[in-house]
């Protein structure tokens, strides 16, 4: 299992590249993580790291929390989060976790907690069409109509589409594009949209698939390598025309440049 960040969502901005694109990106400010605890092996059966994310008042701990940090010897944190690892020894108490475990990364799956809708009808929940708005329907236009079936099986099924609370569920969104990296600001940018309203948590861990996509960076390159190389065989092909004799010639106006005196001494009786 890979380690994960803890970000807040700050909003969503869009990127202009060289290449001319213009890339909707999902900012998110990283909280920098502590290690507060290595499970070992022998103890659990598994090796892994205990790991505190984000700021907490200290009135806002219980005495449980406030005893197990104590314990550790280690500052409160607000969000605690377990993470197996395959080698203990590379993890020590105290130790920091910060962007620069994505730096080599292209793609990230991310998870929040989307934004709660409150009490929705099955319409909006569940894009029924409702009931007809004449010939006799009265009240319940919007209603989902009969929830069983005949006299067998006689039962409402569990997981009936229904009017009920939308929204404000935990969400996994995969193979979210790294479009760019601030280590100085502590910010990630990711290209599209992530679950969630402003100032939601966010838990960013490496991408469980493996994607061969070409990325806008990847792009931004070949389009400037592509620049490059025209700008070379124009170069080329000027100095193909011009001929031998010409450069020399530009050669030798250069030097003249460079050494004025040698003009002035020009045509003078040695």
């Amino acid at each position: 299992m890979s380690i994960g960040l803890i970000g807040k969502k700050m909003g969503m901005s869009q990127r202009f590249f060289e290449n001319g694109e213009a890339v909707p990106v999902t900012i998110l400010k990283i909280e920098k993580a502590k290690v507060i605890e290595v499970i070992k092996k022998e103890k659990r059966g598994y090796a892994g790291i205990l790991v505190g994310y984000g700021f907490i008042k200290s009135s806002k701990l219980t005495k449980q929390m406030k005893g197990f940090f104590s314990k550790k010897s280690q500052e409160p944190k607000k969000i605690l989060k377990e993470f197996k690892i395959s080698n203990e020894n590379d993890f020590k108490p105290g130790s920091e976790i910060n962007l620069s475990i994505l730096k080599d990364k292209k793609f990230v799956d991310v998870r929040s907690r989307t934004i709660g809708k409150g009490f929705a009808g099955s319409m909006k929940r569940h894009n029924f069409s409702g009931l007809r708005a004449s010939h006799g329907v009265s009240i319940s236009h919007r209603s989902h109509g009969s929830t069983g079936q005949n006299q067998d099986p006689g039962k409402v099924f569990k997981g009936k589409k229904m009017a009920g609370h939308m929204g404000d569920k935990l969400r996994t969104t995969l193979g979210l594009e790294i479009v760019d990296s601030d280590l100085t600001n502590n910010l990630l940018y990711l290209r599209g949209s992530v679950p969630g309203s402003k100032n939601t948590y966010v838990e960013i861990r490496e991408a469980v698939k493996k994607k061969s996509k070409e990325t806008v960076n990847d792009r931004v390159k070949k389009y400037l390598t592509s620049i490059e190389d025209m700008k070379s065989s124009k170069k080329e092909k000027k100095e193909a025309k011009s001929g031998p004799d010409k450069s020399k010639e530009k050669e030798q106006k250069n030097q003249i440049k460079q050494n004025p005196s040698d003009k002035n001494n020009q045509g003078k009786p040695k």
